[in-house]
């Protein structure tokens, strides 16, 4: 690996590679001929067998051949228990978490211990989402909903290889429904009882033509009482709840004008509205069980919190704002609307354009174009607590806008040969641009003391990073016999970053309170500019696999893999004096108290950049097919290490981030997959099952208090337990489907879910443990045999089971307060559903 930290030097121009790239898709497009390019097939119950069709390696495979740990999830599946957003899938796949909310990154998805937090918005995940075949940049995607959806598919370990930087701890792939081909026409309706919402959608797909498909489908949803609030809570709602709204279109067009071309081309609009983006997150009020006071930096000055310290009830304590509280700075995103309603709105427009070309009996060449914009706006109180005494919402209202345009573009040159020998090589080209702005309306209880511009904020800071990462793989197999099967390849990859601070606004009060010590404020001046901060990293993943096909029905292989997430400029810096040392010849000025100059700039630039994070390790695996069919059951046991993981903790009482690399993480365990159709006519099980030991294994200072390294105070996790892993966690479910005639049929699904204890926080060695728990999802339907019609009673999560996913530090506690921010999931929910199709 080779890391460069650099700062006001031009990036490398790759203009040329990247037109290459770009242009081959092109070339593609108007050549006219080749094959179809299905992201993904459906999963098909034949009468002898179940199969799975995935494309873990990039090209279509069924699941008991690809030598890839994945669990995959059909259509049917997700219609059954109306799951419609990354959170749902949990209940079905061992060792998975997933956090919904939260500042920063919006979400997070961790798998057997290894996730990337969802504080910053500047580090990618270390779980890749991949929508069609395209990999997103950004874990707000894990608040939008989903929908006709044709298959889930979890990828688990490193898959940097087919996947690229972003694929560290593994992919979580939504592949969406394709054109049919015949006319189809489908739509379904359900009201939920505990949150009281409902959900209408529908679709309509066929031929237009011979050559040409589409598949027109759109999903509303509404939902009163997403997040309902505790008793006296503050706010704009008569009926004391948090509603969430969701709109998602998708356009996709299927064109096959001859045999030897076609195109795949799909448009997605989905509009997110929510009263709040903190969403689940509840106060635990710490060992002496006491809510803390909301603590302000004026003395004296605090605002009571209204939690209950109850964080099993399923109701949260976010109040409204007034806004009397809150006057923005002009030029401020959502200085125009705020009407003392906290919201979350997200609105995002996905395309992506995938083509093959089949340049011969032998050799196909791919391209995938992704196009993505996502912008995000939401005000929130980010104390979580407090009621002045009057009454009022004393919450600390801060706007945020979070915004992401990312462009990417894949090919791959994949052959067929009959002989032993097979390859792909291919490029991969992605540019974003991510700018932030974020505010902050408490620190010295600026909202009391407006100052002469009557503006109440602190300050407003404007953050953007613009990224480019260039990427060229290859991979071959080679059978060895007609048994065996040695596989691999070696990605390269190059990753760019600029980063640019600056603070438009800064409240005169902190000006007249800065207390100017040797000429240098306590923060920086109105107008602070860092100028271009720089990073870039290269690396080089190979992977290698050995596949033994015993027989059509029982696979063993090996395989030793390794992983790579850039590292990159921490984009949540505060208006503290320090930040000024990264500007080229500030030192200088000062030499009293900088007698060094450039150490001091290098120290700074440190306190802002976080390393790349790498992985490597193996698995060995088999997967079998046994009855005919009837029984699957894939299993994998794996050991990996983590070098220089990403993680961001919160100080509560310094208000600050704190932006870190974990030594080493060591992740190791087992995964059990399986199936059985049994003799029973439509009866059928199937379960999974994860043992996961996940540890720090080298030095990992999580808490500095003093910023001082080497004292007491520090906090070193190294042998406690990863975040987020329990030990053991499963799942069992079935599906009983009863013919009653020709025409009716009853049908009735269960699944039960396990999760053992695990460390919520990567604080220190007393953080919040949540407890084992086990869950229950059920659904009863009766239809017609066909799907022409059906109606449905759904239950999810029945014993209405609360769990946290993350824990941090709640901002704004007083010296010695110990309350906890809790993210949870959404408790028990209740459908009732119409379907039809025709």
């Amino acid at each position: 690996m080779n890391r460069k930290v650099r700062y006001n030097e031009s990036i490398y121009t790759r203009k040329s590679i990247k037109a290459a790239l770009m242009g081959s898709a092109i070339a593609i497009g108007t050549a006219g001929i080749g094959t179809p390019v299905l992201a993904q097939d459906s999963v098909e119950d034949n009468a002898g067998s179940n199969i799975i069709i995935v494309t873990a390696r990039k090209q279509n495979e069924t699941l008991q051949e690809t030598p890839v740990t994945v669990t995959s999830i059909g259509g049917d599946t997700l219609d059954k228990f109306q799951v419609n957003e990354v959170a749902d899938v949990v209940s079905r796949i061992p060792a998975l978490n997933v956090q919904v909310g939260g500042s920063g990154a919006g979400g997070q998805i961790s798998l057997r211990g290894v996730g990337t937090t969802n504080i910053s918005a500047a580090f990618d995940s270390a779980v890749a989402f991949d929508f069609d075949g395209v990999s997103m940049s950004t874990m707000r995607l894990v608040q939008a909903s989903f929908f006709d959806v044709e298959q889930i598919d979890i990828l688990k370990g490193p898959q940097s290889l087919f996947f690229g930087k972003s694929a560290s701890a593994g992919v979580f792939s939504v592949r969406s429904a394709n054109p049919t081909a015949d006319w189809e026409v489908g739509g379904k309706a359900s009201y939920e009882f505990e949150e009281e919402g409902y959900t209408v959608g529908g679709y309509i797909s066929g031929p237009v033509s011979d050559t040409l498909g589409i598949r027109v489908a759109a999903q509303y949803q509404n939902i009163d009482k997403y997040v309902e609030l505790e008793a006296g809570t503050p706010s704009v709602f008569a009926d004391s709840g948090k509603a969430l709204k969701n709109f998602v279109g998708r356009v996709t067009l299927q064109w096959d004008p001859t045999d030897n071309f076609s195109a795949n081309l799909k448009l997605n609009y989905n509009h997110n509205f929510g009263d709040s983006l903190l969403g689940h997150s509840d106060i635990d009020c710490g060992a002496n069980g006491l809510p803390d006071d909301v603590f302000l930096s004026v003395p004296g000055v605090s605002i009571p919190s209204n939690s209950t310290c109850d964080i099993q009830d399923g109701l949260y304590p976010h109040p409204d704002g007034h806004p009397a509280l809150q006057v923005i700075a002009p030029g401020t995103i959502g200085a125009d609307r705020y009407q003392g309603q906290s919201y979350n709105e997200t609105n995002t427009v996905f395309v992506r354009l995938a083509m093959d070309l089949e340049l011969s009996d032998t050799l196909t060449l791919s391209t995938v174009s992704g196009f993505l914009d996502l912008d995000n706006e939401h005000i929130d109180h980010f104390s979580y607590v407090g009621i002045l005494p009057n009454g009022d919402p004393g919450g600390l209202p801060a706007p945020f806008t979070d915004a992401l345009t990312q462009h990417t573009q894949e090919i791959r040159l994949t052959s067929d040969f009959d002989g032993m020998f097979n390859f792909m090589v291919g490029g991969f080209w992605e540019s974003r641009s991510q700018p932030l702005q974020t505010s902050q309306n408490a620190f010295l209880g600026s909202f009391l003391f407006p100052d002469s511009r009557g503006i109440t904020y602190d300050w407003v800071a404007d953050r953007t990073t613009k990224s480019e990462a260039l990427s060229f793989f290859g991979s071959m197999s080679l059978d060895i016999t007609d048994e065996l099967e040695l596989s691999g390849g070696v990605r390269w990859t190059d990753e760019q970053k600029t980063h640019r601070t600056s603070f438009p606004f800064v409240h005169n009060a902190l000006t007249f309170l800065n207390g100017i010590v040797g000429g240098i404020g306590l923060v920086v001046p109105e107008g602070f500019q860092t100028g271009p901060i720089k990073f870039s990293d290269s690396n080089i993943s190979p992977e290698v696999t050995l596949k033994y096909q015993a027989t059509p029905d029982l696979n063993f292989y090996a395989s030793y893999k390794t992983g790579f997430k850039s590292g990159g400029v921490d984009n949540s810096s505060l208006p503290t004096a320090s930040i000024q040392l990264v500007v080229p010849g500030f030192a200088e000025q000062y030499p009293a108290l900088y007698p060094d100059p450039e150490a001091a700039r290098a120290a700074a630039l440190s306190s802002l950049i976080y390393d790349s994070e790498t992985a490597k390790g193996g698995e060995v695996g088999v997967k079998a097919i046994f009855g005919n069919g009837a029984f699957r059951i894939n299993t994998a046991a794996f050991y990996f290490v983590f070098d220089d993981l990403q993680v961001q903790n919160f100080d509560g009482a310094a208000v600050r981030f704190l932006t870190i690399n974990a030594g080493e993480l060591t992740t190791k365990g087992f995964d059990v997959d399986w199936s059985w159709r049994t003799p029973v006519d439509g009866l059928s099980f199937s379960g999974a099952l994860g043992y996961t030991d996940a540890k720090f294994t080298d030095t990992f200072i999580s808490q500095d208090p003093d910023g001082i390294p080497g004292n007491a105070d520090d906090v070193d996790l190294d042998g406690r337990r990863a975040a987020r892993a329990p030990k053991w966690s499963g799942n069992i479910a079935f599906d009983w489907t009863l013919p009653m005639s020709d025409t009716l049929e009853f049908g009735v699904n269960g699944n039960a879910a396990y999760s053992s204890s695990y460390f919520a926080g990567n604080n220190n060695f007393n953080d919040y443990v949540q407890d084992s728990y086990v869950t229950l999802d059920g659904a009863v339907s009766i239809g017609h045999p066909d799907g022409q019609w059906k109606l449905s009673l759904i239950g999810v999560n029945l014993t209405n089971e609360i769990w946290a996913n993350t824990v941090g530090d709640r901002p704004f506690l007083p010296a010695g307060g110990d309350d906890r921010v809790v993210t949870q999931n959404r408790g028990r929910q209740l459908f009732v559903e119409a379907a039809f199709k025709f």
